[in-house]
């Protein structure tokens, strides 16, 4: 089973719908972190292409992956060791290639149900049985554009509860979609 994680700053919406960069946040990187090696993921890529953002991201990261907070906080580091910031969805898809040999399956997730979207239930099993590696993408701001999702491999299912409210974190979306696909049951 290889399973990657991407936090895509970019392209991604506003609450105007118009595409943008959005900016890191240190709880995005650190909550999706502990759950990405909480369920067994292999890498978890930052997408941010706006280059004083990739160095802060970057600063954090050395902080945690080999400087003073590797020492301090071992389990922390345990799961940010797992994290790459990259500038475009393409270093991550051709970082997972070199490491896997074929390139990864992409699966879009929105809090809007599309068309075509295929069911926890479904993926859980597509990649529990199939050879390809899946890179999962999480959208920052407003999510994820129409074009990035349109051209993945799978879009998943929104997470729905029992309202019609619907605008979860992407730290929690991303741990609920963790736990549906690679949570024991």
């Amino acid at each position: 089973m290889s399973v990657y994680v991407s936090l895509i700053h970019y392209p991604v919406y506003n609450k105007e719908k118009k595409v943008v960069a959005t900016s890191i946040t240190t709880l995005d990187i650190h909550d999706i972190a502990r759950s990405s090696r909480t369920y067994g993921v292999k890498g978890y890529y930052i997408v941010q292409p706006i280059e004083n953002h990739l160095w802060l991201a970057n600063k954090l990261l050395s902080f945690w992956q080999g400087g003073h907070g590797r020492e301090y906080n071992p389990k922390r580091w345990e799961a940010l060791k797992l994290v790459k910031a990259v500038p475009y969805i393409e270093d991550a898809i051709s970082d997972i290639e070199k490491k896997e040999g074929k390139k990864p399956k992409i699966v879009s997730t929105s809090a809007k149900r599309y068309e075509h979207t295929v069911s926890f239930d479904f993926l859980r099993r597509e990649i529990t049985k199939n050879e390809h590696p899946y890179l999962i993408c999480f959208g920052t701001g407003w999510g994820l554009t129409e074009e990035f999702i349109h051209s993945s491999d799978y879009i998943l299912e929104p997470i729905c509860g029992p309202t019609d409210y619907n605008h979860l974190s992407v730290r929690s979306a991303a741990s609920i979609v963790l736990d549906r696909l690679l949570g024991l049951r």
